[in-house]
């Protein structure tokens, strides 16, 4: 019973700064790898950026000195810091989760939001 939901998703400005957040909830005792992928229509979808439980990032070479990926402290959130936006970043944001540990039990699946939208203008 895990939920993912996302936010901070609008309409910038080109050049504009935007930060998502998101925050997993349910029988949750520690997560294994989030990420944020992204898919803009008629593209295939991207991993934008991901990190380890121990705290290793990896970005996408489209987004790499624009895009920083965290984890936060408390709630199993995952955040993205998204700066220098263009009109090739505008999309629609989806937190993702790869395995969780359950108490004893460990579920080695996806779990996806339900998708924050990113609106850039010019």
């Amino acid at each position: 019973q895990v939920q993912l939901v996302e936010s901070g998703g609008g309409l910038v400005q080109a050049g504009g700064s935007l930060r998502l957040s998101c925050a997993a909830s349910g029988s949750i005792s520690s997560i294994n790898h989030m990420g944020w992928y992204r898919q803009a229509p008629g593209k295939q979808r991207e991993l934008a950026a991901h990190i380890t439980s121990g705290g290793s990032p990896n970005y996408a070479d489209s987004v790499k000195g624009r895009f920083t990926i965290s984890r936060g402290d408390v709630n199993n959130t995952v955040y993205l810091q998204i700066n220098s936006l263009t009109p090739e970043d505008a999309a629609v944001y989806s937190c993702n989760v790869k395995g969780i540990q359950s108490g004893r039990f460990y579920l080695p699946f996806d779990y996806w939001g339900q998708g924050t939208q990113v609106t850039v203008s010019t």
